[in-house]
């Protein structure tokens, strides 16, 4: 009967353009006509092409909750106004199921559930069962609305290029507040500085490990440098092997200054302290 209802249909008309409407609107079953349509396919009789389409369909536990409420509502319509025994509790409701409905309450902030089991609000909405509805009812009505039609040109929202590291907007949040206070940013340029403003001026023991080449990168050209204030460096000196300002000194090995113009990879740029006006180093 499908096989008649195909080729008499083809005979008048170029194509089938649907093969479920066409069962539809001839009263045949859909796995018939399909069965007939592969069968002239394979024969070469016909050209066929598949059409994928998605569907919502309720399942069993789906038609049941669209027709009695979801499981978490059914637990909280269970529990009257006045509260309930959790023993009660359990011989109004199927225990298969108990723990679903009582964790989604309580996740909901609907019921409190101990060895008592009370309402915490006064009403709820059942929103799964609306939606679950919404699929029985709107099941291909959605072939007859109009949608605005799809606009290709338009700009979508910018996205976004990324986020700080948590630990940048802290560090951003203390430049800041010593901004704020008065401070001045130190330049970021000086790469390079030489061993007494890192070493000395610090007044760190010359035989500390910091001092040694497996902590330092030295360099080799230029090696020294020749811009100190000799002044200066004569007082850090004095404090070095004598003490001074709090320091008992000397320091273990006597301060020599032969070193103290070797030039190596920046760490604190302790020079910029000292040319800094609001330093106080007298």
């Amino acid at each position: 009967m499908a096989e008649e209802a195909i080729l008499g249909f083809l005979q008048t008309s170029d194509e089938i353009p649907d093969s479920g409407v066409f069962a539809a609107e001839h009263g045949l079953d859909h796995k018939d006509v399909i069965n007939v349509i592969k069968s002239l396919h394979g024969f070469g009789f016909v050209e066929a092409q598949d059409i994928k389409k998605e569907s919502w369909v309720l399942t069993d536990e789906g038609k049941l909750y669209a027709a009695a409420g979801s499981p978490e509502v059914q637990l909280f319509l269970a529990i009257p106004p006045e509260g309930i025994s959790l023993i009660e509790l359990l011989k109004k409701l199927d225990s298969s199921v108990f723990e679903i409905r009582k964790s989604k309450a309580i996740k909901n902030k609907w019921v409190e559930i101990k060895q008592l089991a009370f309402r915490k609000v006064e009403h709820v909405k059942d929103e799964v069962q609306q939606l679950l509805l919404k699929i029985q009812k709107w099941r291909g009505d959605w072939k007859e609305l109009e949608f605005k039609e799809y606009n290709f040109n338009a700009k979508g929202s910018p996205s976004e290029g990324g986020h700080l590291h948590p630990l940048l907007k802290v560090r951003k949040q203390l430049k800041m507040i010593f901004l704020q206070m008065g401070f001045e940013e130190m330049p970021t340029s000086n790469y390079v500085e030489s061993s007494f403003w890192n070493f000395d001026a610090l007044f760190q023991p010359q035989q500390h490990p910091a001092r040694d080449s497996h902590d330092t990168f030295f360099l080799q050209a230029p090696s020294t440098t020749s811009r100190l204030p000799e002044d200066y460096v004569e007082r850090v000196k004095s404090v070095h092997e004598h003490g001074g300002y709090g320091s008992r000194g000397p320091t273990v090995i006597l301060y020599g200054i032969d070193n103290i113009r070797d030039l190596f990879g920046h760490k604190v740029d302790l020079g910029f302290i000292k040319r800094n006006p609001m330093s106080h180093w007298d």
